[in-house]
């Protein structure tokens, strides 16, 4: 496992305990009906949580070779090492077809 995989899953671990923490410090951030210093206090706890505890800080990565980009979420590997297991037999239903 490359040190970009691991990073990405200590992320996903992280966004995972947080997760309930900052929607609900997001949602009385944006209630308008609360008094701005209430709003400006949570706003304040909000900050004070782990930046790598944010979704957007996630990135899909292959399991197998670190690739970030063209990586398919439902098998979380790249199309390359997708398509080398798939002409090995080695993912279940999926075969190279030919006509």
């Amino acid at each position: 496992m490359s040190n970009l995989v691991l990073r990405d899953h200590m992320r996903r671990l992280l966004m995972a305990k947080y997760e309930l923490q900052r929607t609900q410090y997001k949602a009385i951030c944006e209630d308008r009906n609360l008094p701005n210093t209430v709003r400006y206090e949570y706003r304040v706890k909000l900050s004070q949580l782990p930046r790598n505890s944010s979704k957007t800080r996630i990135r899909n990565r292959c399991t197998l070779t670190g690739r970030s980009r063209s990586v398919y979420k439902r098998f979380r590997i790249s199309r390359i090492v997708f398509r080398e297991l798939a002409s090995q037999g080695a993912i279940c239903g999926v075969y190279k077809s030919s006509w």
